[in-house]
């Protein structure tokens, strides 16, 4: 992508596309006004926000007064979280909120944050696989339960949960359903009502758009308690001055993604699969990876390479100018191994020893087959030096 630099990391965070970049430079210049101005630069910043409401809802369809523009990810989802919860705990109740054990560190942290506050939380197991069952929602509702949080694509394995099949139980109980979609939007194709939840938080650097912008689909009819309060932007959902230059750019993003998702989708996944196939024979089929090899997002590789340490074989790879992530980037001060993993069941050994993989818009073959060549040879190159793997043999 960049000179002899290679990118494997998109799940991490994505370059800015150039038509992106562009559209964000135009409004930095010409476009520059508080969209809340009455005055004629206010009122064409205004214009183009709106604009960039309707692009991010169409990409979902939803529609654009249901988008609440955020600051990314994590805001989206202690909104959703928080904005349910807190009200009913200053009430003095003792809500019920259900939550995966892979949910991104936001959501993990938001709903230990409201536990500490007075909530309950329960945790739901994954299997092997990464997996979750609807059944195990159905169980784990109670008369207090208010709301469930679940991704829909995991951040480290790809592994896409069934939530329309789950919508259709937190429905039938008056339950709220919120999902973590920031992983799968643009990899997976998305209709807020075919999938049923309540609540959808997406970013857009992980869609080929900035740092520092995202949203939150609300449906009509949920009620939520602001975090940040102030002049009333966002329908009083999220006060401040709103970024113009992101949500633009992140307007124009999902209207990019609108366009070539299906294409892009195709050809990512024949990239993903032959790399998977052309490592896992050349390394005598050794490798373990991880995760439902099926149901998952096109672009996400998770694997670990038995006695080798995956942080020495991280610096290798940067070594060489190749740039993949351990684990989740969110999470990247973490020495234990992947929570991710460790929920799964995987050992602490392959755990801590675990890489994801994950392509985007510009890999290409000649990248794929650089990175099967050099990592080849560096897993070779640190077997025989292990006194693990010479003993295991």
């Amino acid at each position: 992508m960049s000179g002899s630099r290679l990118y494997f990391d998109y799940n991490a965070t994505t370059p800015i596309d150039p038509e992106v970049l562009e559209v964000m430079t135009a409004v930095a210049r010409d476009d520059f006004g508080n969209p809340s101005s009455s005055h004629c630069f206010g009122r064409s910043a205004a214009a183009l926000v709106e604009k960039a409401r309707l692009q991010v809802a169409r990409l979902i369809h939803a529609a654009a007064d249901e988008i609440c523009f955020t600051a990314g990810g994590t805001e989206s989802d202690n909104l959703a979280l928080k904005g349910v919860v807190l009200p009913l705990l200053l009430r003095g109740e003792k809500p019920h909120i259900i939550v995966s054990a892979v949910e991104h560190p936001a959501i993990l942290a938001a709903a230990l944050f409201l536990e500490q506050a007075g909530a309950t939380v329960t945790r739901l197991p994954v299997a092997g696989d990464g997996t979750l069952k609807p059944e195990q929602v159905a169980a784990a509702i109670r008369d207090e339960t208010v709301l469930v949080s679940l991704m829909l694509a995991n951040n480290e394995t790809g592994v896409v949960f069934p939530l329309a099949e789950i919508s259709a139980i937190t429905k039938s109980r008056g339950v709220l359903l919120h999902t973590d979609a920031v992983q799968a939007l643009g990899k997976l194709p998305i209709d807020v009502s075919r999938l049923g939840v309540d609540l959808l938080s997406l970013s857009g650097h992980k869609i080929y758009a900035p740092k520092g912008v995202g949203a939150l689909w609300i449906r009509p009819g949920v009620r939520l308690e602001p975090l940040l309060h102030g002049g009333g932007q966002e329908s009083g959902l999220r006060s401040g001055t709103e970024n113009s230059v992101g949500i633009v750019a992140l307007g124009r993003a999902c209207e990019l993604m609108a366009e070539n998702m299906a294409t892009e989708g195709e050809r990512v996944q024949r990239l993903r699969d032959q790399l998977e196939s052309d490592l896992d024979r050349a390394l005598e089929h050794q490798l373990v990876f991880h995760g439902q090899r099926q149901s998952r997002v096109p672009n996400t590789i998770s694997l670990s390479v038995p006695y080798v340490d995956g942080e020495a074989l991280l610096t290798h790879l940067d070594l060489e100018n190749i740039a993949v992530s351990a684990g989740s980037a969110c999470s990247s001060g973490e020495h234990q191994g992947s929570p991710v993993l460790r929920a799964m069941g995987v050992s602490s050994d392959l755990a801590q020893g675990a890489l994801r993989i994950s392509l985007g818009r510009w890999t290409t073959a000649a990248e794929i087959d650089a990175l099967r060549d050099k990592f080849i040879t560096i897993v070779r190159r640190l077997w025989a030096i292990s006194p693990l793997y010479n003993k295991n043999r």
